[in-house]
């Protein structure tokens, strides 16, 4: 899973450290090193850009409790029982967090924007639909999500050339973090003809132009997620045969393609770095986080590590056509000693260990801290 350029930047991160000193953490010194975040990706990232109406019918009640039930108290039509990566994220910047794009008010952008949404691909949904493979489904994707970031930039004045000072004060400070997107591509192909190394393909060639095309506006500091081993996850653990298992117990098959997904989008994200040498890209291992803590669950407080906390049937506590957030379905007491929240989606308590790998944990590429020297050293 290590792309060429990691002994090029260990070394370089190394040297910094000598020359820094004992370099103080962001909210040490620099409470607001990132004065934004424009975030992106599917419902692993979402804070709100999706509700009941909108949403992929599957999970079509995540305005309904018990939804957000662990830290807000209440839906806020994120996809777990509290915080996601992001939010923590955000707390780590001592930044507030982020709006959803759809549902802006007054000057909630001042901060950043979350741009994700739930049922999101990372291939344009035309694809789906000349295929046969639309489903019902969100017809949004990661370049309609580009759309909606262009246009956010036009109401900050950003419009070309002629607005630089605009654009400039628009892009600056901020860090683009990209989040898991993919995984819906793949449920969206399951029984079709289609091979998966096609949808493969198409999926990093889409999320590769869409860096590109932050990376030309001005983006210098950019984290790319890598997908999770959704093979661990109960929805896939329930419809596979008990015979297609890995060596955690995840299902084989579906984890599989994760994982060479992620092969194929580091390689593509190295070769933006030579492109883009003026930028910072760093690569989010999602897979190798969700997999240490699958391995040893207990080193981290979780007793569950395939069943759904909130959602009913056996042996996954999960069934697709009675999910959760409907009235007949309760959650567990203890949400915080489950990996799984609904079937697909996380709990709060996996979130913040996923935050916490990537931020402190080392299973960022270059090491996140690297992300940060260089942030304090050129602005």
């Amino acid at each position: 899973m290590m792309v060429p350029s990691l002994t090029y930047y260990t070394a370089v991160y190394v040297l910094l450290c000598a020359f820094a000193s004992a370099s103080p953490t962001a909210t040490e010194t620099h409470p607001r090193l990132f004065n934004k975040i424009y975030a992106f990706g599917d419902s692993f990232t979402d804070t709100g850009n999706t509700r009941s109406m909108s949403g992929p019918t599957g999970f079509g009640h995540v305005s309904s409790p018990p939804y957000g039930s662990t830290f807000f108290h209440h839906p806020t039509n994120r996809y777990s029982d509290g915080r996601l990566v992001i939010d923590f994220v955000a707390e780590t910047l001592s930044l507030p967090f982020l709006p959803p794009y759809k549902y802006l008010k007054g000057n909630d952008s001042f901060h950043g924007v979350n741009f994700a949404v739930a049922g999101s691909t990372a291939i344009n949904h035309d694809f789906f639909v000349r295929n046969n493979l639309s489903l019902d489904i969100t017809p949004q994707s990661i370049q309609t999500q580009l759309l909606w970031f262009n246009e956010f930039l036009e109401t900050q004045g950003c419009r070309g050339a002629e607005t630089e000072k605009q654009c400039k004060a628009a892009l600056d400070d901020a860090l683009f973090w990209v989040g898991e997107i993919g995984v819906n591509d793949y449920a969206y192909d399951i029984g079709s003809p289609i091979p998966d190394d096609t949808i493969r393909k198409l999926g990093v060639a889409s999320v590769t132009g869409f860096l590109q095309s932050l990376l030309k506006k001005g983006a210098k500091y950019v984290v790319v997620q890598g997908l999770p081993p959704s093979g661990c996850l109960a929805l896939a653990m329930s419809l596979a045969p008990v015979t297609d298992r890995d060596d955690i117990g995840c299902v084989r098959s579906v984890s599989n393609q994760t994982y060479v997904h992620n092969v194929a989008l580091q390689a593509s994200l190295q070769s933006l770095r030579g492109q883009f040498p003026q930028a910072v890209i760093i690569y989010a291992d999602y897979w190798n986080a969700y997999r240490t803590v699958i391995k040893n669950p207990s080193n981290y407080g979780f007793k569950e590590r395939f069943k759904a906390c909130c959602g009913v049937g056996e042996p996954y506590n999960f069934d697709v056509f009675t999910v959760c957030g409907m009235s007949s379905v309760s959650s567990c007491k203890n949400p915080s000693e489950y990996i799984n929240w609904d079937g697909v989606h996380l709990t709060e308590a996996m979130y913040k260990i996923v935050h916490d790998m990537f931020i402190e944990g080392g299973l960022t590429r270059p090491p996140f801290s690297y992300l940060l020297d260089m942030k304090r050293r050129l602005g």
